[in-house]
């Protein structure tokens, strides 16, 4: 560990590319990792998730590096936290003459209750949590709906599914205005925008978001192999081919596949 450490902050004292990460360029990289860990375990390849879990803990080091770097806190300050965090959120284990034999269903409420607790302590000191903090962190589709769920319990939502859609074509509209604009700033706050909307539709609708969104890249996956296919019995690669071409390969997909 203390050689990692060291390797970081040479890396972020030496290396142009490492040296230019903020915390904010490098989030993107963590959730990458986390989902390669995740692919590594359902693959079940030992070697592949030993790989993946040390590109998902340089993370934690590169991001610990660069607030040390502010006198904000260090890699020591991060295990420190979750150390006392599992030791305050773990009493069964931890203060075993008090808690003797729970159960796994007695073990979760009293996870619940302890994160109750800690909440209410933030309270009296002024950091009231939003109802939003609830929503666990995941792919971005998921959030959203999650977001969405959560605000709609307490009536903050479209009456119906038109209104909803009506509030897609609000912001498509005002994507093209940003598009026209040429303001990137602006062209992707609207795209965002749009996305959110069209997430709330689905909602409304009983659709999943991410699994629609992930059986449209199934389909493009299995159309685009299609032709891929097609191409390599000509003995020709893609780049021999005009877009044309792969058109016209691609509708051939769409009816095959169909079929």
């Amino acid at each position: 560990m203390e050689q990692l450490l060291a390797i970081m902050k040479q890396l972020r004292a030496e290396c142009p590319w490492d040296r230019e990460q903020t915390p904010e360029t490098l989030t993107r990289y963590a959730i990458e990792e986390a989902y390669e860990v995740e692919e590594a375990i359902r693959t079940g390849d030992v070697n592949d998730i030993k790989n993946e879990l040390g590109d998902l803990l340089l993370q934690v080091v590169f991001q610990s590096q660069m607030y040390s770097e502010q006198d904000a806190f260090n890699f020591d300050d991060v295990v420190e936290a979750i150390c006392q965090k599992l030791i305050r959120r773990h009493p069964h284990v931890f203060q075993k003459a008090q808690f003797e034999n729970l159960t796994t269903d007695q073990v979760s409420v009293l996870w619940q209750d302890i994160k109750t607790q800690e909440k209410q302590q933030q309270v009296k000191q002024g950091k009231a949590p939003s109802r939003l903090s609830e929503v666990k962190h995941g792919p971005a589709l998921t959030q959203a709906e999650d977001i969405q769920k959560n605000v709609a319990k307490v009536g903050f939502d479209f009456p119906d599914v038109m209104q909803a859609y009506d509030k897609v074509k609000e912001e498509l509209s005002e994507f093209e205005e940003a598009m026209q604009s040429e303001k990137t700033d602006e062209i992707v706050e609207e795209f965002g925008d749009c996305l959110f909307s069209l997430i709330n539709v689905g909602r409304k609708l009983g659709i999943s978001s991410e699994m629609a969104l992930l059986g449209t890249i199934h389909k493009f996956k299995t159309r685009f192999a299609y032709i891929e296919d097609q191409i390599n019995l000509k003995n020709k690669s893609l780049e021999d081919v005009t877009l044309q071409e792969m058109d016209q390969l691609w509708d051939q997909a769409k009816q095959k596949l169909k079929k």
